[in-house]
This record gives C-alpha cells, sequence and structure tokens, in this order.
C-alpha cells in the first residue's frame, strides 16, 4: 500500500507539470535559439565498444543536428570488431601527431586520435579498453566546451533533441548541473540517414514490453522526481552536464555498470554538502532513440547488469538513506531506490511464500487472495496507464489507434511472466555481485538497415 501511494504520489507530480511541458515542447521558438550564439557549446561523448554495425549511422545523426555550436567526440574503448576501421574510412580519418588533452582524469591508455580538417568538429579517440566509464572520462580530458553529453553509440537523437536541452538549461544556467532525456525503442522504427521517419511500436515481444517500462519509468516516473530534485539517474543513452561539476566529483566511476546512476548521487552529494543551490532536471520533449535487447538472453545480460550496478550504489552511499544532510535524496529518493527497488525482489518472493502457506495451511480462503491479486494488478495497470495518458497528452509519437490498443494490452501483459522474469533477474544480478562479477555482459548489436527489414 505505501509503494503504491509513493508511486502514484509521483505519477500526479508528472501530471501537474504536464501542461508546462506540452507548452514547451509546443510553442518554444528552438528553430531561433538553434541560430542563437547565446546558446552554449557542447561536447557530444559517444563512447564505444564493438559498434561497428551502429556507429556511422550514429555519428551521421549526430553530425547534422540543430544546433549552433557543438563537437562530437567518438571514443572507441579497444573494440574488437571493425568498429574504428568504418570510422577512418567514412570520414578519411588521420592520426593526430600532438592532440591537445585538456583535462587530467585517469583513464586507460590513449593510443592516438583520429580528425580530418573536412569534418572539423568530428574526432575520434582510440584507447585500451577500460569500459564505459573509463571512454566517458577520456572523452571529457578531450573535450573543449563547458557542457558535456553522454550519447551511447548504438541511439539517435532527434534533431531538435539537443536544442530542447540547451532550452532548459537557458532557464536556470547557474543551478542546473545535469539534464536527462527521453530514452524511446527504435526497435519498429524506420531509420533514414540517422534519422527516425517513420515511429512504430515493436514487432517482437521483448522490446515490445521494454516500450511500456520506458515510457512509465520516464514520463510517469522521472517528471515527477525531477519536480521535487529527487532525480537519481540520468540514462546513460542521453544526458547533459555542467563539466566542471562533473570533473569536481572525479568523473564517472569505472570498475563495474551502473556509472549512469552513480555519476548522479556523485552530484547530489557534492552539491548538498557544499551547500550550492542546484538542479538535475528532465527534459521529456528531448527524445533519443535506441535499439532495445531482442532476445531473452541479452535482455537478461542487461537487467542482471542494471541489478548490480543499482545495488553497489546503494551500498557505496548508505551513508545517505535517512540522513536529512541530503534533503530529498537522503529522505526520499534514497530510502525508496534501497526498499522498493535494490530490496524489491525480497519483498515479492518473500510475500509469494507467505501467500502459498497462508493457503496450504488453510489459514485464508481463495476469495481473499483473488481481491488481493485483482487489487495489485488493477494499481500496477494504473500506473501504466497514466503514462500513457501523458504521452497522449504531450508527445503522441505513436498516432495509430492500433499502438495504443497494442500499448494497452501489453500493458497488462507484462504482469504474467515479465514482472516475475524482472524480479528473478535481479536477484541474479545481486547474486553476481556477491561473486564481484564486474562483467558487462553480451549485447548483441544489428545495423539500423536490419531493423528496418526488420521491422
Amino acid at each position: 500500500m505505501f509503494v503504491n501511494v509513493l508511486y502514484f504520489a509521483i505519477l500526479l507530480f508528472s501530471f501537474r507539470n504536464i501542461g508546462n511541458i506540452f507548452r514547451r515542447a509546443a510553442f518554444s521558438k528552438y528553430n531561433t535559439l538553434s541560430g542563437s550564439e547565446l546558446v552554449p557549446s557542447v561536447s557530444l561523448l559517444v563512447p564505444s565498444y564493438n559498434e561497428e554495425l551502429t556507429i556511422i549511422e550514429n555519428v551521421r545523426c549526430l553530425m547534422t543536428l540543430n544546433y549552433p555550436t557543438y563537437e562530437v567526440i567518438v571514443i572507441n574503448d579497444g573494440s574488437s570488431d571493425e568498429t574504428l576501421k568504418v570510422l577512418i574510412d567514412e570520414y578519411e580519418l588521420e592520426l593526430l601527431p600532438n592532440p591537445e588533452v585538456r583535462g587530467s582524469i585517469s583513464t586507460q591508455k590513449v593510443r592516438g586520435v583520429y580528425h580530418n580538417e573536412k569534418y572539423p568538429h568530428l574526432f575520434v579517440i582510440d584507447k585500451e579498453n577500460g569500459g564505459k566509464a573509463d571512454s566517458l572520462n577520456a572523452g571529457i580530458n578531450m573535450s573543449k566546451y563547458p557542457l558535456i553529453s553522454s550519447i551511447d553509440a548504438d541511439s539517435l537523437l532527434e534533431k531538435d533533441a539537443l536544442i530542447r536541452m540547451a532550452r532548459m538549461y537557458m532557464e536556470n544556467p547557474e543551478e542546473t548541473v545535469a539534464i536527462g532525456g527521453d530514452v524511446r525503442i527504435a526497435n519498429g522504427c524506420v531509420i533514414e540517414n540517422g534519422a527516425v521517419k517513420d515511429v512504430s511500436l515493436p514487432r517482437r515481444m521483448w522490446p515490445m514490453f521494454q516500450s511500456i517500462e520506458y515510457l512509465k519509468a520516464f514520463l510517469g516516473g522521472r517528471i515527477g522526481w525531477s519536480h521535487i530534485n529527487g532525480l537519481i539517474i540520468v540514462s546513460g543513452a542521453f544526458g547533459l552536464f555542467r563539466k566542471d561539476y562533473v570533473i569536481a566529483v572525479g568523473g564517472y566511476r569505472g570498475g563495474y555498470p551502473g556509472e549512469d546512476m552513480n555519476i548522479i548521487i556523485k552530484l547530489h552529494r557534492y552539491m548538498l554538502e557544499n551547500k550550492i543551490r542546484y538542479r538535475i532536471a528532465f527534459c521529456p520533449e528531448a527524445v533519443c532513440w535506441t535499439q532495445a535487447p531482442d532476445s531473452y538472453h541479452i535482455l537478461s545480460n542487461q537487467r542482471k547488469r542494471w541489478g548490480r550496478g543499482n545495488l553497489k550504489n546503494m551500498i557505496e552511499n548508505r551513508d545517505m538513506v535517512f540522513n536529512p544532510k541530503y534533503k530529498v535524496m537522503g529522505l526520499l529518493t534514497m530510502p525508496y531506490n534501497v526498499i522498493f527497488e535494490a530490496l524489491n525482489p525480497y519483498f515479492r518472493i518473500t510475500g509469494l511464500l507467505a501467500l502459498l502457506g497462508y493457503a496450504l495451511l488453510d489459514m485464508t480462503n481463495w476469495q481473499i487472495l483473488v481481491v488481493f491479486g485483482l487489487v495489485n494488478f488493477l494499481s500496477g495497470y494504473l500506473l501504466s496507464v497514466g503514462a500513457l495518458i501523458l504521452e497522449e497528452i504531450a508527445f503522441r509519437r505513436y498516432t495509430k489507434l492500433s499502438d495504443l490498443a497494442k500499448m494497452l494490452l501489453f500493458s497488462a501483459l507484462k504482469f504474467v511472466g515479465y514482472h516475475q522474469l524482472g524480479v528473478l533477474w535481479r536477484v541474479q544480478g545481486h547474486i553476481q555481485y556477491l561473486q564481484n562479477n564486474n562483467s558487462w555482459g553480451t549485447m548483441t548489436r544489428q545495423s539500423w538497415k536490419d531493423k528496418n527489414q526488420a521491422a
């Protein structure tokens, strides 16, 4: 009952802000801003490991954004495939003899920096493998602009996504330290020349479940959390940061997954301990499209990794939990994440075992179990429907009536099997953490052309 009340309260915060978001998305003069010299310059960091199938479309997309001044820094993290070669061939890159390195965050050895004067805003760093966090730190060292944006190599930004984020940053540049963008599933969409030309829902089951999951998490959750400045994560797929504060907290933490959550927790901690006014915001109209895992094996690896990262971050920052010194983060966000995210699987498992025990010992009756199950299902289903309503009010990326019906159907179906698998994957992730398993797991990519054909 408590967690559902909290879920609905966060959803209500999202609804409270949806009017402003709709007006901002519909009427702000982004075209004017995209040509303005007042817009802050941004360094786009693209960590890449074995991304030969997607990296060209990603870079092509980033090179054509509606934004006045920015640079694209691709970091090849010791790929074992042809990621570096396809970039060199496509853009005729040459090794720079004396590249300028501005930062001093410790990283794995950089083997070289590639550039072509015909593409003055594109740089490619080739380094020894050190993981995503290490790649981002190498990109920060190379970057020359005051804002940095992290973007996954299998993701595509909408042309005005970055300028929409910049507009939000310019509302309050002194206090804004990070902004998260909305991440959506590109499986099923038609991709041409690095852009989403036709938006459609995935046809396969696993990406479809993730589409519903992402809508609920981003629209139904992060809008509300950002309203109370309690956002605990900016997705690694697309986020914007003030570089000076990222450097002040020591950059991204490497060694195991969860770097996107960790950097946000470190920023909260730093700002609160130094009594600096700040905000970490969410910009739902700035959209990034990403490839979702489309097989059980790849999806389970991803969710186990998330479970490991979440647990590690909670253990590392346990001193913040219920600590009034950390305000909303200490009194609400961190306790919520510990109890209802990290420990959630164990409540579910022990609760199920208890119900089975009550039934076997004849301590309850089937009517009570049915009522309990229906209440549990309806509360979860209404949260998903609430996120769909937010989507229909403000964004309407999915315009077909069949898409809406499909989203409503899968919002119900995810409680029969998929939800339970999520519990299993998180427990397995925790076991991997106890085993000191810091591997990333296999993430097989498809080229965007193959994705189009599959769709």
